[in-house]
């Protein structure tokens, strides 16, 4: 370790564009970090979905395109289009006490909607790490169709 310790200098000095990289995305994945335990939304897993289904009967919201909704998604969502998404909606606004839980295909555009639910009041939102895609890899049920 002392040995190392005291080469550390010259391998910087003979590979700065090297150290400069590894300094950038050292402090890259620090921010990240600490956006995501600083948001307000919380990422479950399929394990941690199932749950919470099972202790406190959340709303399911997929806001996946209704063709992929179609295909497959958890039992017991609603399918909401992204472009037809409002948290200010009566019916929605009736849930502002409810856990909400967003899904959609693969779990990476569930940002936004997230944010503005809680920018609309909600408590306890959630989104579904990995989406459909994520729960279908964990071997849960899916229902087909519209319902």
């Amino acid at each position: 370790m002392n040995d190392f310790l005291h080469k550390l200098p010259e391998f910087i000095g003979n590979h700065l564009a090297l150290a400069a990289l590894f300094v950038i995305l050292l402090v890259a994945i620090v921010v990240l970090e600490i956006m995501r335990l600083l948001r307000k939304y919380k990422e479950l897993t399929p394990a941690g979905l199932t749950l919470l289904i099972n202790r406190e009967s959340p709303l399911l919201i997929d806001l996946s395109a209704y063709a992929d909704f179609e295909k497959a998604h958890v039992p017991g969502a609603r399918h909401v289009a992204m472009s037809q998404f409002d948290p200010e909606h009566k019916d929605l606004a009736k849930a502002r006490e409810l856990p909400v839980v967003l899904i959609d295909k693969d779990g990476r555009g569930l940002d936004k909607a997230a944010q503005r639910l809680i920018k609309a009041g909600f408590g306890k939102v959630y989104t579904l790490g990995g989406g459909v895609l994520a729960w279908q890899q964990a071997q849960l049920p899916v229902a087909k169709g519209n319902k």
